[in-house]
């Protein structure tokens, strides 16, 4: 079966979801109708089915489809039929799905195949392949995590090959979730089951990352890289069709099932994927799935990013602001990581990979074979050292720098400093001071970011010219260091070192970073990530004690990097609000903080997090590793002009910690029908309704109404005296329950 059944590695002709609108201009749907021409008269896709991924027009209406081809004739146009809407991706935006199950209808073909495949019409919908020895049915990504993927029912009916072409890209701790969705389709129903994933960057914040596999009955037989410079991989394996069918045939249940399916259409196909000499071939043996660990997937995933951001920007290497600490340590460490990653490739016989490196580094005849190398030609680091800046940072960004090879620079950004500063002075007559000085808190804050922001001047400065003062050709990408939890709460600067051109560790947290330094620290030998981390996270933005740091990261925030993370997850992956995230914290942290100390800090961390959103909205491009990712432009919708005092909310934490201090129970979160709330009951009775059903419904309500996230509020009759009109009566219920979280509907009679 490996030699006769073939599936494309990637869900579209282009970068796949990365096309974004331009799925809406008809070039896009030309240019793949123009490829598929060329598959179908390519000599590499005779005798092989092949299943490939494009948009196309059907009746004005535009379908994310599986084209299925065998020696120039198309067999089939399967539209997908369940389309990702969440998270990263809006294919709702440009896709319709295929609604009509079990169905199909004629698709006239444009002129440029019909003179290729002689077919006017070809089928198009929902229906499967029926070989002359087997029966093979498509599943489009998607699909497979939906509720009741459609592999159940063409399972059920007879499908004994099911392909899945995915666009499905990493996460931290997600390649389970895919292995764990194919074992279990095929251990419940039986069958072989192909996933190919795409792989690289789809030119935005996205890696796909492979991890293709065949399994059958429960099983895996092949496991592809999960992470690789190469742009082709093929995954094979020999596969016995009778194991299905005897799987199948002693689950009862099943069969049971199976007996009162309806029947998918089939399109016959004149080809067997088998033959008499298979007898001899040996059969594929089941294995176990390697999972990488996630600082390895670090080590991998985003290095992985970097190199496609490289070769596709033509730009000729990257510059990083190295300060000494944790997170410019570990996006240095990404960059070796590619250079080892490079040189591995080049060193395997990757010919692609050495066309890159050789166009980058501007030597034809060039040759990797050493990391430390090249990370020299491809990665400049330099330390921007002010009068705050400490001895020992200094030291570790230089001593890393040597370590894995970097160019590496030490600059002093005080004469720049000084003279913003004075500018300021000049025009206002007044000089600001640092708080231990006798300063302001803001002026305190305004000094840490002329700071800040001057780094990032410099660092494009150098970016740009640091090549042409060394007489090579080329620019260099920025790259920034601030990581998802300072990102979440806002703890940079707006245009510092932080705006970058990309971000590799813009979606991985602290904790996460921590333990990759710690990967590389004993994978890569580089012992001076040893003292940074063992050093105290800070900016150094304030003056030096004695010598020494007097500012550290955790302080300044007044929350732990732990305590973020935990935050983040709550707050977009468990989807709680401050009232939500309060509730689960009393419990998750009941043995070490009290009711009042979990509010304290919840109020504390929303604040911030408001505070700060709009920084958000200029957050470098990052890869995106994390599911509390707050990355305003693509996965993170929200407001970023809040009310920063959450009223209402804090309203609600506050009634519940006076609840748990007096050592009362807590009305359980869940409740049906309530009476009105307590500040309408009190008012003056022409504003107090004598409602026919004197209740208030909330659909989501806790131990007081502001939790509701939706309220029906019924107004029956209402007094005499004094009247008032209908409007004017909503108007001022509405001021007496106004909290932002709350929609009401009136109805007023």
């Amino acid at each position: 079966m490996g030699s006769g059944l073939r599936g494309q590695f990637a869900e579209d002709f282009k970068d796949g979801y990365g096309c974004w609108d331009h799925y809406y201009e008809s070039d896009t749907l030309l240019h793949s109708l123009q490829v598929l021409a060329a598959l179908l008269e390519s000599p590499v896709t005779q005798d092989i089915i092949c299943d490939v991924g494009m948009p196309v027009m059907h009746r004005n209406v535009r379908y994310n489809c599986r084209v299925i081809f065998l020696n120039r004739r198309i067999l089939l146009i399967r539209p997908k039929m369940a389309l990702a809407n969440e998270g990263n991706y809006r294919e709702l935006r440009w896709f319709t799905p295929w609604s009509r199950t079990r169905q199909t209808e004629e698709y006239f073909l444009p002129r440029m195949l019909q003179s290729l495949t002689k077919q006017e019409t070809v089928p198009f919908g929902d229906a499967v392949l029926a070989t002359r020895d087997t029966c093979i049915g498509s599943e489009i990504c998607e699909e497979l995590w939906t509720p009741h993927s459609p592999h159940v029912d063409m399972g059920l009916d007879g499908v004994e090959i099911f392909t899945n072409a995915s666009g499905s890209h990493h996460v931290l701790r997600k390649a389970h979730a895919r292995v764990d969705l194919v074992t279990m389709a095929t251990t419940k129903n039986g069958g072989i089951y192909l996933l190919a994933n795409q792989k690289g960057c789809d030119g935005d914040r996205l890696y796909y990352d492979g991890c293709a596999l065949i399994a059958m009955n429960g099983h895996i037989l092949a496991q592809g890289s999960q992470f690789s410079l190469d742009d082709v991989e093929v995954l094979t394996a020999t596969l016995d069709l009778e194991d299905v069918r005897s799987y199948r045939a002693e689950i009862s249940s099943r069969n049971l099932a199976a007996s009162k399916a309806s029947p998918y259409p089939r399109v016959k196909v004149d080809f067997a994927l088998s033959s008499r000499e298979d007898l001899l071939e040996p059969l594929s043996e089941p294995l176990e799935w390697k999972y990488h660990s996630p600082a390895k997937e670090i080590s991998l995933g985003p290095a992985c990013w970097l190199w496609d951001f490289l070769r596709r920007s033509q730009q000729a290497g990257f510059f990083l602001p190295l300060s000494g600490g944790v997170d410019s340590a570990a996006t240095a460490c990404l960059v070796y990581s590619m250079c080892r990653q490079v040189c591995e490739a080049v060193n395997n016989g990757n010919q692609e990979v050495l066309a890159d490196v050789r166009t980058i580094v501007d030597q034809l005849d060039y040759m990797p074979r050493d990391p430390r190398e090249l990370c020299g030609r491809v990665l400049t680091t330099c330390y921007m050292a002010s009068e705050n800046s400490s001895r020992e940072t200094r030291d570790r960004a230089a001593e890393l720098a040597r370590q894995i090879g970097s160019h590496h620079i030490g600059l002093d950004i005080d004469p720049a400093v000084k003279a913003v500063v004075g500018i300021f002075s000049l025009a206002t007559g007044k000089r600001p001071l640092f708080a231990v000085h006798g300063g302001s808190r803001r002026e305190n804050l305004a000094l840490q970011n002329v700071q800040a922001r001057i780094r990032m001047v410099v660092a494009y400065l150098f970016a740009q010219l640091s090549l042409w003062a060394r007489g090579a050709r080329g620019g260099l990408l920025v790259l920034g260091s601030a990581n998802v939890d300072e990102s979440l709460l806002g703890y940079l600067t707006k245009y510092d070192c932080s705006s970058a051109d990309i971000n590799p560790i813009g979606g991985i947290s602290k904790t996460d970073l921590r333990a990759f330094v710690h990967f590389c620290l004993e994978h890569f030998q580089l012992p001076a990530l040893e003292g940074i981390l063992a050093a105290p996270a800070t900016a150094e933005l304030e003056p030096l004690a004695d010598g020494r740091v007097s500012q550290t990261d955790e302080e300044d925030m007044g929350m732990t990097y732990a305590d973020l993370s935990v935050y983040g997850r709550l707050r977009k992956v468990a989807k709680t609000g401050p009232y939500g995230m309060f509730c689960k914290l009393v419990s998750l942290w009941k043995d070490v903080c009290s009711p009042r100390q979990v509010a304290d800090k919840v109020r504390w961390f929303f604040c911030k997090y408001s505070m700060n959103r709009h920084k958000m909205t200029t957050l470098t491009p990052a890869y995106h590793a994390e599911s509390y990712s707050p990355d305003d432009n693509r996965f993170d919708l929200r407001p970023f002009l809040y009310n920063t005092s959450w009223p209402w909310q804090f309203r609600c934490i506050e009634a519940q910690v006076r609840r748990a201090t007096k050592g009362l129970l807590r009305e359980p979160r869940l409740r049906g029908e309530r009476r009105l709330p307590a500040a309408l009951r009190s008012r003056p009775r022409f504003l107090r309704p004598r409602l026919r059903e004197a209740q208030v419904r909330f659909g989501s309500a806790g131990a007081v109404p502001g939790a509701a996230s939706l309220a029906w509020v019924a107004v029956g009759t209402w007094g005499q005296s004094p009247p008032l009109a209908a409007d004017s009566r909503v108007q001022m219920v509405s001021r007496l329950l106004k909290p932002p979280c709350l929609s009401f509907l009136f109805l007023v009679n």
